[in-house]
C-alpha cells in the first residue's frame, strides 16, 4: 500500500482515482499529476515503482497543498471571516447556509433536525 501525504491511498485502483483519496486533489489535479510524472492513464498502483511513487510524492510536497495545511487554511479563513462579523461570518456562525439558499423549507443538513415550536398551528387545507 503506498503511502502520499499521510494517505493510505489502495493499491488496487488506477493512480488518476487512488490520488483523489488525498484532500485536496480533484480528478484535473490528479491527471496533471500523472502527466508530470509520466505515469500512464491505465497504470495501477500495484505496478507503480517506488522511483515513480517517491516522484508523485514529492511533487505533490512541493507544488500543491493537500491534507491538513489545506484544511487548516480553510478552517482560518472561516475564522476569519467570523472575527469580521461580516454576513458570511455570522451564517456560519449561526450554521445557516452560506451561500444564498433559501431556509423557510429545506436547508436541512445545516440546520440539523427540525424541532418543533411550542404552539405552531400547522396550516392544512
Amino acid at each position: 500500500m503506498a503511502r502520499i501525504a499521510g494517505v493510505n491511498i489502495p493499491t488496487q485502483k488506477r493512480v488518476i482515482i487512488a490520488l483523489q483519496y488525498i484532500h485536496g486533489i480533484g480528478p484535473a489535479k490528479s491527471r496533471e499529476i500523472c502527466g508530470k510524472v509520466g505515469v500512464p492513464d491505465d497504470r495501477r498502483v500495484n505496478q507503480l515503482t517506488d522511483d515513480e511513487v517517491l516522484r508523485i510524492r514529492e511533487i505533490i510536497d512541493r507544488e500543491y497543498q493537500v491534507e491538513g495545511d489545506l484544511r487548516r487554511e480553510v478552517a482560518m479563513n472561516i475564522k476569519r471571516l467570523m472575527d469580521l462579523g461580516c454576513y458570511r461570518g455570522l451564517r456560519h456562525r449561526k450554521q445557516l447556509p452560506v451561500r444564498g439558499q433559501r431556509t423557510h423549507t429545506n436547508a436541512r443538513t445545516r440546520k440539523g433536525k427540525a424541532r418543533p415550536i411550542a404552539g405552531k398551528k400547522i396550516a392544512t387545507k
